[in-house]
Formats: structure tokens, C-alpha cells, sequence
């Protein structure tokens, strides 16, 4: 995939700014204006302060910072910064559409699983692509045969590529570059690195096989536990995430505590007096993190109410999660119809209440603890494609079972009133590298 990253790419990008070979545009209105790219690429700089680190390292100024843009980041920005950032900047629609073309099939590309009709669809939309992309740049002019290289022609190799290899991500070369990386801690002599190497290589093997045949991987592990915390809290009935410091010693304000008792009313079907009776006798206490531990992605999510974050920190309290909706809630009298939806907000509070007798009004037999987040959602406004949604406004406050957050999100500036939803779970979940000890 780097033909695409590395090649591609930043081809497309030095045509947009009329930087490509000396060429101009010729026939067309492609190029963008100074100040235009100059404002993408500042919007590009200052979109990791609002994207949380586990979605990747910071984007530099792609405008100024060109030579420290690396395939990963050019990979990122394509993938989920372009689409926004590029919005409304060209003299013409179809410009735009092309390059959120190629976007959509390269998202088909680097599934994890990929079916027939999804690699027929990505043969027959490279050929299209291609098409257009030689009605804009190459215009059918000798003279500018040099907007043509051998990385256009490329593109209509990857479906059958796919079909002969698997998905892009069995054999693209990120793996073996981590791979790579990962073998300069055991480069000890500058006079025999070769050596060095073959025998940190020969020893991880060995020490693979024995984690293997002993069943000691856990135990032989080279890296900290995942998971392993300092004043965290586990819940066995809670397997899915751990909660993390720091703990207010503050009890809840009364706002949050008739938030909860809500919560628990509608979890259990009892009545608000005596979900709040029953609130006297249980322990409450608020969380400022919770990690999921029941993936390799493994999200820290921050609540943005509780702890100090550091001025260099990025954003780590919206998350995406899900809810059962009556979609018959308005017509009382019909039966209700739950279906789950996907909603965005802001993490505020994480809570844990522990109920440490037994309490019939709210069903509960034995000690029990229930850990809950209330989150801010976002009023979204249309679906820009891609996966994509946009939200002006925080809504209503959502108070909800901890299990029901699945993932962080990131978000992304793009007029002074509108946000962008960054989510790199769903349609546009991609394949790992984890390293071999992250199991």
C-alpha cells in the first residue's frame, strides 16, 4: 500500500497546489489557492489535539513538514482528515467526488475481510477511477504524460491481487516494518550488529517455544501485564473493562445522583422513590478512566469531569456507543419496537454502585455492583459518507451501562460551529499490527 501512501498521494497533493513537475492546470480548475492549503494543512496540525493518541501518532503540518509526513501519517490523513478538510475547497464538486471515490475503495481495500462482490466492485471502481483521473490531470495532452506514472496503472492490479493473495493486510509491508523496528533493542555492538541480531532473533524463537510447549506465556511475558494499574478496579461481573485512577473522594452531587437513579429505574422497572430509597444504602462512587479489556485495541476512555490532563494532552472522552430506541415511543399505544443505534458523545462521569445487601425493589438478590457512564451526546446532522458524521451541538445526557460504550472517537474541526466524528471502528475498521507479545 505504500504506491498508495507514499506515491499516490502526495501526487495528488502537489497537483492541488500546482507543484507537480512544473505542470499547471491546464484545462481544469483543480488547484487550490495558497491560502486554502495553507489553512487545510495548519486544520491538519491541530486535529491531534481533539484525536486521542491510540488512533495514531500527531499529524505534522503537511504544507510545512512535508519530509516528516510518514506513510502511516499521509495513510491517516487520507483515510479520515482529506474527506473533511477538503470540503467545499475546490472550484468544482467533481474533484472532490473523485478523490472521496478513491477513498471509498481504498476502505473496501484494507478490510479485514473482503467477499467476491466487494473485489469485483474495487476492479470495476479503479477502472473508473483511473478513467477520470486521466480526464483531469493527464487531458489527453503528450506534454503532460508525467502525471501518469506507473503507481495509476498500479490501482488496476489490487483486485486481482486481493483475489489471487487475500486482503491488502496479509502482505502489505507495515508488519514487517514494526517487525523491523522491533529488532533494534537487541542491536548491543556497533562493530557486529549482524551478530547481534541473529541472536536476539534466535533467542526470542526459543523463548517462544518454550511459552508455547509449557503453556507460560503469561508468566514468560517480556511487557507489563495489560491491564495492570496501580489503584485500578476490576469487577468480575464487569470482564469487558477495568476502572482507573484517579477516584473522587467526593460523593455525587444531587444532579448526578437523580441521573443514576434514572438509570437504574429504567434498568430495573422500578419506581424513582424507590430506586432513590434504595440509593441511601449503596456506595457511589465516581471514576475519572475506564479501559476496555476485552480487545487487542484495548481504548482508555477519560471522563472529562475528573483528574488534571496535561496541556500536550489529546482528547480522550468522546466515545461512540449503543442504546436500544423504542422506534414506537410516540404512539403509546402500539407495542414498543427496540432497535440498537450507534450514538457519539462526550464521556462526564463514570460512576460504580455497589449495593452491598440484598435490595427486592430493584431485583437485586446479592451483593451487586453496577458501573455506569454518563455521556453528553452529539446532536449528529447529515451523514457526510464514508462513515462520517457531523454534530453541532452537545444534547441530552445519557446515562448508561458501562458495557454499552464500545470505542473511542476522535473528532475534527470543520467550520467554526460543526465538528467531524472520527471513528475507526465499524465500516472503517482496519487490521492491526500488535506486536507478538500482545495477545
Amino acid at each position: 500500500m505504500h504506491l498508495i501512501w507514499e506515491n499516490l498521494i502526495k501526487n495528488l497533493t502537489l497537483l492541488w497546489i500546482g507543484d507537480f513537475k512544473g505542470l499547471d492546470e491546464g484545462g481544469e480548475e483543480y488547484e487550490l489557492a495558497k491560502a486554502v492549503w495553507e489553512a487545510i494543512a495548519s486544520q491538519t496540525a491541530a486535529a491531534s489535539d481533539t484525536i486521542p493518541s491510540a488512533y495514531g501518532s500527531r499529524v505534522p503540518n503537511i504544507a510545512k513538514d512535508r519530509p516528516n509526513v510518514s506513510a502511516e501519517m499521509w495513510s491517516f490523513w487520507t483515510l479520515y482528515l482529506g474527506p473533511v478538510l477538503l470540503r467545499r475547497k475546490f472550484r468544482n464538486i467533481k474533484y472532490y467526488r473523485h478523490f472521496v471515490e478513491l477513498v471509498r475503495l481504498l476502505n473496501i481495500c484494507l478490510q479485514f475481510e473482503i467477499t467476491d462482490a466487494e473485489i469485483e466492485e474495487v476492479r470495476i471502481g479503479f477502472i473508473k477511477w483511473v478513467r477520470v483521473y486521466e480526464e483531469i490531470y493527464f487531458q489527453k495532452d503528450v506534454e503532460r504524460m508525467s502525471t501518469c506514472p506507473l503507481t495509476i496503472h498500479a490501482l488496476l492490479h489490487i483486485a486481482p491481487g486481493i483475489k489471487f493473495c487475500g486482503p491488502v493486510w496479509c502482505y502489505w509491508a507495515f508488519p514487517m516494518e514494526r517487525y523491523c523496528g522491533s529488532l533494534q533493542p537487541g542491536i548491543r555492538s556497533r562493530r557486529f550488529p549482524w551478530a547481534s541480531i541473529d541472536r536476539y532473533v534466535l533467542e526470542v524463537a526459543q523463548l517462544t517455544q518454550i511459552k508455547t510447549l509449557y503453556n507460560v506465556v503469561k508468566e514468560l511475558s517480556l511487557k507489563t501485564p495489560r491491564g495492570a494499574v496501580q489503584g485500578s478496579f476490576a469487577d468480575p461481573t464487569y470482564p469487558s473493562c477495568i476502572l482507573l485512577p484517579p477516584k473522587s473522594r467526593a460523593d455525587p452531587d444531587p444532579s448526578q445522583l437523580r441521573s443514576i437513579a434514572v438509570a437504574l429505574s429504567t434498568r430495573s422497572g422500578a419506581k424513582i422513590p424507590l430506586v432513590n430509597a434504595a440509593l441511601k444504602n449503596a456506595t457511589v462512587e465516581e471514576w475519572g478512566k475506564v479501559r476496555r479489556i476485552d480487545s487487542d485495541t484495548g481504548d482508555t476512555m477519560r471522563s472529562c469531569s475528573l483528574g488534571v490532563t496535561a496541556e500536550d494532552t489529546r482528547d480522550a472522552t468522546y466515545v461512540r456507543y449503543e442504546m436500544l430506541v423504542d422506534q414506537n415511543a410516540r404512539h403509546q399505544k402500539q407495542r414498543a419496537k427496540f432497535e440498537l443505534q450507534t450514538f457519539y458523545g462526550q464521556l462526564t462521569h463514570i460512576y460504580r454502585v455497589h449495593f452491598s445487601e440484598p435490595c427486592p425493589a430493584l431485583d437485586i438478590e446479592h451483593p451487586t455492583s453496577y458501573i455506569l457512564a454518563a455521556i453528553r451526546c452529539c446532536v449528529l446532522l447529515e451523514l457526510a459518507g464514508l462513515d462520517i458524521h457531523f454534530y453541532s451541538r452537545p444534547g441530552a445526557l445519557d446515562v448508561i451501562d458501562i458495557t454499552s460504550v464500545q470505542s473511542l472517537v476522535g473528532r475534527l474541526k470543520d467550520t467554526s460551529d460543526h465538528w467531524a466524528i472520527i471513528d475507526r471502528s465499524g465500516v472503517l475498521a482496519r487490521a492491526q499490527w500488535l506486536g507478538e507479545d500482545d495477545e
